[in-house]
């Protein structure tokens, strides 16, 4: 299971995307701790989560992890599950509403990083992490 995780193509241009998944979900967990009344649990109080307190910690410590190993190519498949969590539950309690209220067109402006994010990581998910990646570099010095 552990060579299944860690199995990659020899893709050089999958470092694009792990760059861009990696950086924008390091950035949106450390944000939550540094900004919670407005991105952490703050956030999350306002759109009528559960414990937004608990989550709020839980999410943008999940965010900051899994960026970080998305960036490093370490793990990616399994990194990359919890951010596709985070993006499906990012849509039905968010963007709901917009397409409820200001319609389809709008909730599609307002979902565009939302859905570079969710594509990215099933990107990572069904590729793995790539040529330039700690996996590629595992997986070839194990087989």
């Amino acid at each position: 299971m552990f060579k299944t995780l860690l199995q990659t193509d020899h893709s050089k241009t999958t470092i694009l995307i792990r760059l861009m998944v990696g950086a924008v979900f390091l950035s949106e967990g450390i944000q939550k701790f540094l900004f919670p009344a407005i991105r952490g649990a703050g956030r999350f109080e306002k759109i009528g989560l559960p414990n937004p307190e608990f989550l709020g910690g839980f999410v943008g410590a999940s965010e900051i992890i899994c960026g970080l190993l998305i960036l490093l190519g370490l793990a990616t498949r399994l990194a990359s599950l919890p951010l596709i969590v985070i993006m499906l539950v990012a849509f039905a309690t968010t963007k709901s509403e917009v397409l409820a209220q200001d319609g389809f067109w709008e909730m599609m402006h307002g979902s565009r990083t939302d859905w570079s994010m969710l594509l990215g990581s099933i990107f990572l998910l069904i590729k793995g992490g790539g040529y330039w990646s700690v996996d590629h570099s595992l997986q070839t010095k194990r087989y």
